[in-house]
């Protein structure tokens, strides 16, 4: 039986790096991550109020883990940090949750990942995936993750082409360039 993602958050690990649920402490070197002027076109921010995550003080960063963590208290999403197992570096975070909507990606995950830009590379990337792929479906109970790469993501798309995702070529909502992996596909 699994675990209640919300009530014990796991944290994971592969050769490159870890993944553990953010907190307060890791606000000075996240806003490495989101301060970060090459990083920032690379997050995902649809339907996130007008939130594009550039922070460029630690009072911004500390706000926005705030209400990461009120989010995760609230059972919306969880958001972990992403590690360096080599250098313990905070590198960037990732978020995932079940997705609710009237529409035809209901109940499908959404993994939206936020990378300094000198570790947007496949080798970090492929790990992220290899992470959600072995572990999130379950945990967040859906059939399908949803990810979104924009055009210029060349390492991301890679890595997500490697690991089996493939583009929906159509619209998330009003939002473009998500690729998808069903559960089904071989890991």
């Amino acid at each position: 039986m699994v675990k209640d993602i919300y009530e014990e958050c796991p944290e994971y690990k592969k050769k490159l790096i870890a993944l553990r649920k953010t907190s307060i402490e890791d606000a000075h070197e996240l806003l490495k991550c989101y301060s970060d002027e090459n990083a920032v076109p690379f997050f995902n921010s649809d339907n996130c109020n007008g939130d594009n995550f550039h922070y460029s003080t630690i009072e911004r960063m500390k706000k926005a883990i705030d209400f990461w963590n009120f989010s995760y208290k609230n059972k919306y999403f969880v958001r972990w940090t992403i590690m360096l197992n080599d250098t313990s570096e905070k590198i960037g975070t990732i978020e995932m949750f079940h997705r609710i909507a009237d529409d035809e990606f209901n109940h499908y995950g959404i993994l939206r990942v936020d990378l300094q830009s000198n570790y947007e590379n496949q080798a970090i990337f492929s790990e992220i995936l290899e992470i959600a792929n072995e572990n999130f479906y379950e945990v967040f109970d859906v059939e399908a993750i949803l990810t979104k790469a924009i055009p210029i993501a060349i390492e991301r798309i890679g890595s997500l082409v490697q690991k089996g995702y493939y583009p929906i070529n159509r619209k998330l909502v009003i939002y473009d360039d998500y690729f998808v992996r069903y559960k089904s596909k071989l890991i």
